[in-house]
């Protein structure tokens, strides 16, 4: 079993800025981790206090083999002066031990974790690419 972490933002607290968020957010997560929901043991979804339109467990079971997932929405706890509109998740999975793991941190929300963030994943495989040549 593994765990992934991700987060991204949206622009305004309305459904479809949420779902195209979500979507986005969960797309790269299998994607990038080759990860079928068949493998998705849980998900925890988090969201700031200012977003109240609609629930991303919501959106991720409409996705094709999410309907069994069990998943759980939270608010995050508000600090003062942390990233506003952002939706958080913790996905612990079935993984070979040997699989690497791509967190998904997108849009405003790669501030939270630079390390992890897609651009600099990219970077370093390219990097990892040019050592091998």
């Amino acid at each position: 079993m593994q765990a992934i972490r991700g987060a991204t933002t949206v622009s305004e607290n309305t459904i479809e800025a949420m779902r195209e968020a979500v979507i986005e957010l969960l797309n790269e997560l299998e994607g990038r981790n080759q990860l079928h929901p068949t493998d998705i043991i849980s998900v925890t979804f988090s969201v700031t206090k200012d977003l109240d339109a609609t629930f991303p467990a919501a959106i991720a079971r409409s996705r094709p083999f999410w309907d069994n997932v069990p998943m759980l929405d939270v608010q995050q706890m508000h600090v003062e002066g942390s990233l506003k509109r952002c939706i958080r998740f913790l996905v612990h999975a079935y993984l070979p031990v040997s699989a690497p793991i791509y967190h998904i941190y997108l849009r405003h929300a790669a501030s939270l974790r630079p390390d992890w963030s897609l651009p600099q994943q990219l970077e370093s495989s390219k990097q990892a690419l040019k050592s091998k040549i």
